[in-house]
């Protein structure tokens, strides 16, 4: 929808500035108010379990697009997780289409209330994840190095329980509340 920055040209009536800009505000705040919840997800089967689904080995592939939707990686990546107790820790090492090779260890905790916290070396703080139905939500902030730069960016990660030996992963990466990016992954457990 297009809105002139001066007047509607509706029955010639001109708008001013201050209702323009309080349209604005109302159909961002309604746009963002389209976002999914993880009690959405409640009643959906089979049930995810974190822990069950990523101990041992899995492979995972999958892609990065930018903003635009144009794919700019692909990567593969070995996994394997070890529970002890009420924690996981699991080992992921990707190799990317350009034979670039990375290893991020998360460190996840399940708490007594039944949400997750992770942590990781390339995370800024810690990943807070909840567990409903047959989703999980990561919301976490990841150092990414670009050509040399470091930039910290915001990842809204869905994990989607397929069965016992499939997974769908998608997430959003964001910086200054717009979408950068999309990382995309499909789960196949050994």
């Amino acid at each position: 929808m297009y809105i002139p920055h001066t007047h509607i040209n509706n029955s010639n009536q001109k708008m001013h500035m201050p209702l323009y800009w309080l349209l604005m505000i109302w159909m961002v705040l309604l746009l963002n108010g389209c976002t999914t919840s993880i009690d959405d997800y409640q009643n959906a089967k089979p049930k995810f379990d974190l822990f069950k689904f990523f101990e041992g080995k899995t492979q995972a592939w999958g892609i990065v697009q930018d903003y635009k939707g144009q794919q700019i990686r692909r990567f593969n990546v070995e996994l394997n997780g070890v529970i002890t107790d009420n924690q996981l820790v699991l080992t992921e090492d990707f190799v990317f289409d350009d034979n670039q090779k990375q290893q991020r260890i998360w460190t996840i905790t399940k708490q007594a209330d039944g949400h997750y916290l992770g942590t990781a070396d390339d995370v800024i703080g810690e990943a807070v994840g909840y567990e409903k139905g047959n989703a999980l939500n990561w919301q976490y902030v990841l150092a990414m190095d670009v050509n040399g730069s470091t930039y910290h960016i915001n990842f809204d990660d869905w994990m989607f329980y397929q069965n016992d030996n499939q997974l769908f992963n998608i997430a959003k990466m964001k910086k200054w509340g717009f979408t950068v990016g999309t990382v995309t992954l499909f789960f196949q457990k050994s």
